[in-house]
């Protein structure tokens, strides 16, 4: 396809809304995912390190 105008290329010959609303989706919903792994890797990071000083303290006789 072949394109006479930059307002052309965005309609998409009637489909634009379609289309760029496709894709606005999709980038919502990988940075929405993204978003959703940070946050999981961040609770897991907190939860190894209790879980590590929480063995050091048990093995060292340490009161917790």
């Amino acid at each position: 396809m072949s394109w006479g105008s930059a307002g052309e290329f965005f309609a998409m010959g009637g489909y634009g809304l379609y289309v760029w609303g496709s894709y606005g989706l999709t980038a919502a919903l990988i940075g929405f995912e993204s978003w959703l792994a940070l946050r999981r890797r961040q609770r897991a990071l907190r939860e190894a390190l209790a879980s590590v000083s929480a063995s050091a303290s048990a093995s060292t006789g340490a009161p917790r």
